[in-house]
């Protein structure tokens, strides 16, 4: 053995007893956080149609019931925002007639579904109806929410 291998060995000290009992509490507690499971959803036995989220419960009223139109909105930032806000215009200027009925296209949709960067849009169609038109485009399109969440995140003394 070298002589600098000799001297760190003096410089470790003896685990105290109280110092065992704290490792030991961490491991035990390390241990059972390992075990911990998540809660096991009820099997279904039965599909009851009258309830929901079957189509024909969320269907909106005055929907034509010949026609099925479900948009669906992918992700991608806020460019694939930008792109489902250019659908929703486009489809709110096409005029149709269904059923003897003329309307917008856009009235015709039946469900919409998104994810990442198209459920904003999604999202806020759902909550606003045609407001979206008024006000999406500035309040997000246009702002920097990227610039907004990190300088939020990394000056917030919580982070």
């Amino acid at each position: 053995m070298g002589r600098s291998s000799l001297s760190r060995r003096k410089s470790l000290r003896p685990l105290t007893e109280r110092s065992r009992l704290w490792l030991s509490l961490a491991g035990v507690v390390v241990l059972l956080v390992g075990c911990a499971h998540y809660p096991v959803n009820k099997a279904v036995k039965e599909l009851d149609s009258t309830g929901g989220y079957v189509m024909k419960n969320v269907k909106p009223a005055g929907n034509s019931n010949s026609t099925v139109m479900i948009l669906s909105f992918s992700g991608g930032g806020t460019r694939a925002a930008a792109f489902s806000y250019g659908v929703l215009n486009e489809l709110a200027r096409i005029e149709v007639e269904i059923e003897g009925k003329r309307g917008r296209l856009l009235d015709q949709v039946d469900l919409i579904s998104g994810v990442s960067g198209g459920s904003f849009t999604a999202g806020y169609y759902g909550l606003f109806g045609d407001r979206i038109f008024e006000d999406f485009e500035t309040k997000f399109l246009k702002k920097n929410i990227q610039g907004a969440l990190a300088v939020r995140t990394f000056l917030n003394p919580i982070n």
